[in-house]
């Protein structure tokens, strides 16, 4: 999510730390600390310099409970400030993991440094701006959990509780002590996998009833060949700039950023072949760490907050609605917006993670989560992504976002009590990705989707936006093609 829009004053010290970070993550710094609990004998290669050898893993990231998700019945009139307040939780998190990399020497010669200098200050901060979301939302006349205030409290995560392959990670370029990436915060050797050398995993879909919704319905908007980015993010972060702390590939409309509105999004123009098709398809980049920098090496959301390395454009984006195994479909509703996957996996677990990486020719057998593919000769990497298929009938958007939709249950396609089947969108997307190169534990030429900085890249963040806005009455013909089991583009 993204930065305060209100001015305060930045004391020269925070400008300090802040500058530091941003060499640090701009190019290719040491992210992460040595937290230990007593010092040991010198270790002149981790630093380069007079430090310690830590007895204890090395810390690499902040971990603070996502309070947005536990939010469910915030107010109208309070969600634009509670949305404010939530995005500051973010720019939090944010500053603080840019200081954890910014002060590696002062961790190294204080054990309490982490815990006196940035996780014990965030914690503090957490609190009032979890507190400021309860007088907004108290003022609008409802109701508070009062356990929310229990979240303000942040850890740290060290190198075997963020590795995906459970063992030591390392970086590449060189660095000693580093954890991986052009940027120094990822991706890692571990969060890699051969596709040829992983088991099928693919499960069977549910079985048609006789009522099913078998149409598809495609929408063809392009690739982004014209380079429509934004680090904004409207559904989570409205009036943010920079709310998502990294890059989006925008398709569809194309005036959509931090302070888009229902009004602007009908007159935002499209890159549809329907002219009737102004929904807003938006999704992080993906990057390759060669070597080589993009246009934001030095912006926020970009280098500066480790997004870093050369911007891919998909060769293919494949966007398509389908009906339900179940029964029949009803229109979307204008306006609806669907986060799908959690931008947030390697501090909230993957509870809702809907990421799907593989490799053309492969995508029948093998769907990962928690790997980036390395494809074979010939082969290209492919994210898809399934976004929930049931409304609840009233809401195009709720307080965290989700509960106004849900996932069909896998076994039978069927919603939940009192949701509605409405058409599900899916998305392909193919890119022409140099394989990286995995040697003596280290990896060369990484790809990586863009992420917030704390989260480190993993594949199982990755995770894709959407807000459903036709005209002429293509939502209704869209779920009319998809009920009459027709083929549509």
């Amino acid at each position: 999510m993204g930065r305060n829009t209100r001015k305060r004053r930045t004391p020269p010290a925070a400008k300090a730390i802040a500058a530091a970070a941003a060499l640090a993550l701009g190019g290719g710094g040491l992210l992460w600390a040595n937290f230990h609990a007593s010092a040991h004998e010198p270790d002149q290669r981790a630093w380069g310099g007079n430090a310690t050898k830590a007895a204890t893993a090395r810390v690499v990231t902040v971990s603070c409970p996502d309070v947005g998700q536990r939010l469910t019945n915030v107010p109208e009139p309070a969600r634009q400030g509670v949305a404010r307040e939530l995005a500051d939780l973010d720019r939090q998190i944010t500053e603080a993991y840019a200081r954890l990399a910014a002060t590696r020497n002062a961790q190294a010669k204080d054990p309490g440094f982490v815990r006196n200098a940035i996780v014990g200050p965030l914690g503090e901060k957490r609190a009032a701006t979890i507190d400021r979301i309860r007088i907004g939302i108290q003022r609008a006349g409802g109701s508070f959990d009062n356990a929310l205030k229990q979240l303000a409290p942040c850890a740290t995560r060290n190198t075997n509780q963020t590795d995906a392959g459970g063992g030591q990670q390392q970086n590449n370029g060189g660095q000693q002590g580093g954890i991986g990436g052009q940027a120094g915060n990822g991706p890692v050797a571990a969060d890699f996998v051969d596709i040829t050398k992983v088991a099928p995993n693919v499960q069977g879909t549910p079985r048609r009833t006789g009522d099913a919704s078998t149409g598809t319905f495609t929408t063809r908007c392009g690739v982004n060949a014209n380079k429509n980015h934004n680090t904004d993010n409207v559904i989570v972060a409205p009036g943010v700039t920079n709310g998502a702390h990294h890059l989006h590939d925008y398709v569809g409309n194309q005036k959509v950023d931090a302070f888009a509105s229902n009004r602007t999004l009908l007159r935002g123009g499209t890159s549809c072949r329907n002219r009737g098709d102004l929904s807003s398809y938006y999704w992080p980049v993906v990057r390759v760490q060669d070597g080589t920098r993009d246009f934001d090496q030095n912006a926020d959301g970009g280098g500066r907050e480790g997004n870093a390395g050369r911007i891919l454009t998909p060769v293919q984006a494949e966007i398509k609605y389908v009906g339900s195994p179940a029964g029949k479909v009803v229109a979307m509703p204008r306006f609806l917006r669907i986060i799908t996957g959690d931008a947030k996996t390697t501090t909230n677990g993957t509870a809702n993670a809907n990421a799907h990486w593989s490799c053309t020719g492969f995508e029948n057998k093998v769907q990962l989560t928690d790997r980036y593919p390395i494809c074979p000769q010939g082969s290209e990497v492919v994210r898809s992504f399934a976004f929930q298929s049931c409304w609840d009938g009233q809401n195009t958007d709720s307080a965290n976002h989700r509960t106004h939709v849900a996932f069909a249950d896998p076994a039978s396609g069927v919603c939940p009590n009192g949701f509605k089947a409405i058409p599900q969108l899916t998305m392909r997307l193919v890119y022409a990705v140099p394989p990286p190169v995995i040697r003596n534990g280290q990896v060369k030429n990484a790809y990586a989707v863009d992420g917030f900085p704390e989260q480190l890249h993993k594949p199982a963040t990755d995770h894709d936006d959407f807000i459903s806005v036709t005209t002429n009455g293509l939502a209704g013909r869209i779920a009319d093609c998809l009920n009459r089991g027709l083929d549509c583009a």
